[in-house]
């Protein structure tokens, strides 16, 4: 079961992980992605679902053309962990 972030690696999440911001109310990350046209965000929501099943831990989303919202938080542990972090730089690798 994954376990909860330390307050030391959230300290450094900022930094680890620009753009990302809380979720006010949840322990959990959000960031807007926008894209030139549907097409783009689609492929990118596909790359993301690949490396979310490789992960086995899935965002919460939200597409609506060309823009892509998305909450990173673990269910398992009612929070952010690890598995968040991970996918998050993988998530801005794919928007890269």
């Amino acid at each position: 079961m994954a376990e909860r972030l330390s307050d030391e690696v959230r300290t450094a999440l900022p930094q680890e992980l620009p753009g990302w911001a809380p979720v006010e109310g949840r322990d959990a990350l959000k960031k807007t992605f926008q894209f030139k046209t549907f097409n783009q965000a689609w492929g990118f929501m596909n790359r993301v679902a690949l490396a979310a099943e490789k992960l086995n831990h899935h965002p919460e989303w939200f597409n609506v053309y060309n823009r892509v919202e998305i909450t990173l938080t673990t269910h398992d542990c009612d929070g952010l962990s690890d598995l968040d972090v991970k996918l998050a730089k993988r998530i801005d690798k794919f928007a890269e």
